[in-house]
């Protein structure tokens, strides 16, 4: 159930759900199913946010069931995909036709280097040869993530999935790197209205850079991304990352 005690602040929205997965894609339930999950644990919002690319044809009938969905529900449902940034200069994997969305969430779930897209696995092998320098693989999540934000909000209100999660993946420990060096995309979802979620399947970003984000005035949201009903609304590493950040705010205040 969502925790009452802790959505007092509106750090976290602990009531709204910004990323939820369906049978569409990755997901096991139908939007009908997730709606009425949502209504059970009390959720106020839920933003659906199937993974699409250039070729999936399921795209209108997923908008057509939310839709639907909408004049059934008193939870605010909004629309929305997440698409993968493929290129280095922040080319996304868009579908053909971005109408109709309400959000788009950007995924960065794999580094783009020349023409290749690299998974986790290839980009640790490539670090552990000495093939990859851990500064590279920075710079390059960090500037690809940046202009796909800045890309991405032209289209839609854009939200930023697992945020540089791919780091930790390959054994980057972002709390090893100079602020410096996550200043221009904190600068870039800041300038575009760009929100960062707080993924609880992912338990992403650690707290550390989701206080960066808070400090910058970049909302955070909460973020399930559920591909089981039964794991809406089931708060813990969110309520944890918003109880340090509320904590840290508070020892701020009095010092």
């Amino acid at each position: 159930m969502v925790d009452r005690d802790l959505d007092v602040t509106p750090l976290i929205d602990l009531n709204a759900d910004a990323h939820v997965h369906t049978g569409f894609s990755v997901g096991r339930d139908s939007v009908g199913a997730i709606v009425t999950a949502a209504e059970r644990v009390g959720l106020r919002q839920l933003t659906f946010a199937d993974t699409v690319t250039p070729r999936v044809n399921w795209l209108p009938v997923y908008q057509k069931s939310i839709l639907r969905a909408q004049q059934r529900t008193d939870v605010d449902l909004r629309i929305g995909v997440e698409v993968e940034v493929v290129r280095a200069d922040g080319w996304l994997d868009f579908p053909e036709d971005l109408g109709g969305l309400d959000v788009l969430s950007i995924g960065a779930g794999r580094l783009p280097l020349g023409d290749e897209l690299l998974e986790p696995r290839r980009v640790t092998d490539l670090l552990r040869t000495g093939a990859l320098r851990a500064v590279d693989v920075v710079d390059l999540a960090v500037s690809a993530t940046v202009s796909a934000v800045e890309r991405a909000s032209r289209y839609a209100p854009t939200q930023l999935a697992r945020p540089l999660g791919l780091l930790g993946q390959v054994g980057i420990d972002l709390a090893e790197l100079d602020e410096s060096v996550l200043h221009p995309l904190i600068e870039a979802c800041r300038c575009t209205g760009t929100a960062v979620e707080v993924s609880e399947s992912w338990r992403a970003p650690a707290a550390p850079l989701a206080g960066l984000f808070a400090a910058a005035g970049v909302p955070l949201l909460a973020a399930s991304d559920a591909r089981d009903v039964a794991q809406l609304g089931q708060w813990r590493y969110v309520a944890r990352l918003l109880s340090s950040l509320v904590m840290a705010d508070a020892q701020r205040a009095a010092a």
